[in-house]
């Protein structure tokens, strides 16, 4: 009777302690990985002249409205602004977050471009981190 109780216990511990692993590893990534992962999609989809991504899921709405500001739509507004720029590429450095707010250092380059080190804003917009401002 006694191996039965252990039996019994062992049965029930084993997918219990399985859980709880479960549970450890599926946190989610951390807002950090969330804002590494917004500034990459941002370089991404500047190389690839993808501005209705931009417009779309990357860029802040406060962005966007400074953007727009010239008369244009998003989109139009970043070709004209970003449609010479040739060959971009980002290099993501430290990330910091406070909040709602982030703050995202990146080296880029372009052809015919000296490279720079800049430092974007991030804010959570409804749950995902957007660009802000593309330097500050």
């Amino acid at each position: 009777m006694l191996r039965a109780v252990r039996r019994r216990c062992i049965a029930l511990a084993v997918p219990a302690a399985m859980l709880a692993l479960a549970a450890c590893g599926s946190g989610g990534p951390t807002d950090e990985q969330l804002v590494a992962r917004a500034v990459t999609a941002f370089g991404r989809a500047t190389a690839d002249k993808d501005y209705r991504a931009l417009c779309a899921r990357i860029l802040a709405p406060s962005l966007i409205e400074q953007v727009t500001s010239i008369g244009l739509p998003c989109e139009k507004a970043l070709e004209r602004g970003l449609g010479g720029v040739r060959s971009p590429r980002l290099t993501l450095g430290a990330v910091t977050v406070d909040g709602d707010r982030a703050t995202a250092e990146v080296r880029t380059a372009a052809a015919n471009q000296a490279p720079s080190r800049d430092t974007l804003r991030l804010e959570k917009v409804r749950g995902a981190w957007r660009v802000a401002s593309l330097a500050q």
